[in-house]
């Protein structure tokens, strides 16, 4: 797929019948916008072109970020032969191709620079079949993807280029390019300056999807400036990138975690709210929730974890949208709990003793004794029935005689667990004084 300002086709960039985000592409790299941290002096592409000489790269940035274009700007820069493919509808055969017309040219003295547009769909075979012709020089790579590439691509790869990330356009750069346009069409945008500023939040980052947009607004006769509702009307909004099993998804889940340990309702629910928009199961982020109940709030509040399965319940009974209700209340009580992974730390540490402890017997006082052998050598002997003990707490012993007595759960002094503390602090204080007694 071509990105921002970028076509593989035989279209001249000035020819009026092509899309107005073709006949905007930048002739230089100086003219790409919000990419100035990798195309002025002091970026890597800036001191690339200034020494004249590439290495092997990949390109990693949202959808409409220029990664196209900017590979092409650098062949030109650089004086490399441009050779584009997609991995979508490339294989094996077109990549000899590919490279036995790299060799050519290289023994013309021409050097080669490849892009590979979304290059994380080839395949681990097929990533590797780059290798040899990257490291001998017949071709210079420059692949382009929107997915981490510490996932999608192979160690291999990834150690013979650089991995440049483009980000996502601002503000800023969306409205330098609106500007742009309107220089080429010759007459402002029919918008008002509140649908304006709508129409750069709708293009979520994205300058292509921008730019298709703006085309649409001048194709069309439009007598009077639109306001937001006139424009929402008329256009639509770009869909929030989002893949369920890709980076996206794993970015706004770590984020609704963290902003509900943090305490912040309002960012948990945003991010909520930008998964569910987005089709996320709601089974999936009430699982979360349940989750995070148990680790990051645990008894500080014990009804917590209530609340997310009731939330689980009430919409698996309701279903959406009505149900999406109780995922919104199972929220904002997490949010607002008080926190407390005390739970948590205490069976990591267990666990963890527990495997390196191995099979101690546990003391023979607390061990069952159903017949009459075990009780005769020595099993349950001495056991301490605690309710008849003063207080109902007997003080005894409960760790393997090889072990002292651990601490593995510290509550905090954060909701209910403050009144826990109290009580273990209590009976310490009664096991300590029956022991010396």
């Amino acid at each position: 797929m071509a990105d921002l300002f970028s076509s593989d086709d035989v279209l001249p960039a000035g020819a009026d019948h092509a899309p107005l985000a073709d006949r905007l592409r930048p002739a230089v790299l100086a003219d790409v916008v919000g990419q100035e941290h990798l195309t002025g002096p002091d970026g890597a592409i800036g001191r690339m072109v200034a020494a004249g000489r590439l290495s092997s790269i990949l390109f990693w940035g949202p959808p409409g970020t220029g990664k196209t274009t900017i590979s092409r700007l650098l062949a030109d820069a650089v004086g490399m032969r441009f050779e584009p493919i997609s991995a979508v509808f490339s294989g094996v055969a077109d990549l000899k191709k590919v490279f036995a017309a790299a060799k050519e040219h290289g023994r013309r003295g021409e050097k080669t620079l490849l892009f590979v547009d979304e290059i994380h769909r080839f395949n681990r075979a097929q990533q590797d079949s780059f290798l040899p012709f990257v490291e001998d020089g017949t071709v210079t790579l420059v692949g382009a993807t929107t997915e981490n590439p510490s996932f999608e691509l192979n160690a291999a790869l990834l150690s013979r280029a650089q991995v440049l990330i483009l980000r996502r356009l601002d503000t800023a750069a969306l409205e330098q390019l609106l500007d742009r346009a309107e220089a080429l069409i010759g007459r402002p945008l029919p918008l008002d300056a509140a649908a304006r500023e709508a129409l750069l939040a709708s293009a979520d980052g994205d300058g292509r999807f921008l730019l298709n947009q703006v085309e649409t607004l001048y194709s069309i006769d439009i007598p009077t400036p639109l306001d937001p509702a006139g424009l929402s009307a008329l256009l639509h909004r770009r869909v929030a990138v989002y893949d369920k099993d890709r980076e996206g998804h794993y970015n706004l889940i770590s984020a609704l975690h963290k902003s509900l340990r943090g305490s912040d309702p309002q960012a948990a629910l945003y991010y909520m709210a930008r998964m569910l928009t987005a089709g996320e199961e709601p089974l999936y982020v009430l699982r979360r929730l349940v989750r995070f109940a148990t680790e990051d709030i645990g008894l500080a509040d014990p009804q917590a974890v209530v609340q997310c399965l009731a939330a689980k319940d009430a919409y698996e009974f309701l279903g959406s949208p009505e149900g999406e209700l109780a995922i919104v209340q199972a929220c904002i009580y997490c949010a607002t709990a008080p926190k407390s992974n005390a739970g948590y730390m205490a069976m990591k540490t267990a666990f963890r003793t527990a495997r390196e402890t191995g099979s101690l017997m546990p003391p023979m006082n607390i061990v069952n004794a159903p017949t009459k052998l075990m009780k005769q050598v020595g099993y349950g002997k001495n056991y301490q029935y605690d309710h008849d003990a003063e207080g109902g707490f007997s003080g005894a012993n409960y760790w393997p005689e090889e072990m002292s007595p651990q601490t593995f759960y510290t509550p905090t002094e954060r909701g209910f667990e403050a009144r826990i503390a109290e009580r273990i602090a209590y009976w310490n204080k009664l096991r300590a004084e029956r022991g010396a007694a």
